[in-house]
Formats: structure tokens, C-alpha cells, sequence
């Protein structure tokens, strides 16, 4: 099966529906835009939308998996994820960053700790067994708060 992101005139995806490989390849095939143009044929726009781009459920192209909210960046060709904070930047895979490095210590007392982002305070947080700890970048350690 073939997967199809609608877009509108931002290039934000709106809604991924799922087409036949045989009709995909009876109309230009994958990655060209005769499917694209054939799927608008067979599925309405929603409301805003405007265009369609085929994604790859495998991340096989196009970077990843489109996504509602992804948008498409049409000079790269990839489908990028939504900013998730502020504060971070877009680097040359397409990836969004934090402006501080993800923490190297995962665990925290042997066991995976839930860690987040603090936007506010610009920082790695994590949460083991009630405790919070916070990221403590000259020590690559977790101190506790």
C-alpha cells in the first residue's frame, strides 16, 4: 500500500490516506507527480487543502513518515516533525535539537529514568522512583533537586 499526505498552502499535513500500489503504478508510479495529482482525483481535499505527497510508511523516503502536523519541506524533500519547543533548531538531518545535548546517562539507580525537556529553564530533567533530577552537563550526571 501506498501512503499520501495531504498538504495545505503551508505545506503542513493535514491527513495521510492509504492507496493502492496498483493504482499508484497505473499513474506514474511512485514519487511522481501523476500520482500525486491522480490521488486528488479518487480523495476531496479537506478544508485548506491543497496538494498531496507520497511518504513512506517505512521512512524509505522523504526522510521519515509523515505525520498530521509534519510539515513538507519542498527544497529538501523531506517531511519534518513539528518544532517541539522553542528554543530548538533544526539540524542538517532534519532533526529538531535541543540547545542542550540530550543527557548521555539514561538510567538513574539501574533503572530507565522519564526524561523531559524544561523549556523554561533550559534543561534535562528526569523523574526515578518519585525523585526529580535535573542534568548536570559539567558532570554528565543526574543531581538530585
Amino acid at each position: 500500500m501506498a501512503h499520501f499526505a495531504e498538504l495545505n498552502s503551508s505545506n503542513v499535513v493535514l491527513q495521510i490516506v492509504v492507496i493502492s500500489n496498483d493504482e499508484v503504478d497505473a499513474n506514474g508510479g511512485d514519487l511522481s507527480a501523476d500520482a500525486e495529482t491522480f490521488v486528488g482525483t479518487i480523495v476531496p481535499h479537506t478544508s485548506g487543502g491543497t496538494a498531496w505527497k507520497q511518504t513512506s510508511y517505512n521512512n524509505n523516503f522523504r526522510k521519515q513518515y509523515a505525520g498530521m502536523g509534519y510539515s513538507y519541506d519542498a527544497t529538501n524533500n523531506v517531511f519534518i516533525e513539528p518544532k517541539p519547543y522553542a528554543s530548538w533548531t533544526l539540524n542538517g538531518s532534519f532533526d529538531w535539537q535541543a540547545p542542550v545535548t540530550y543527557p548521555s546517562v539514561t538510567q538513574i539507580g539501574g533503572e530507565e529514568a522519564l526524561i523531559r525537556w524544561d523549556e523554561t529553564n533550559q534543561k534535562w530533567l528526569a523523574t526515578e522512583d518519585d525523585k526529580d533530577y535535573e542534568w548536570n552537563t559539567g558532570t554528565s550526571a543526574w543531581d538530585e533537586v
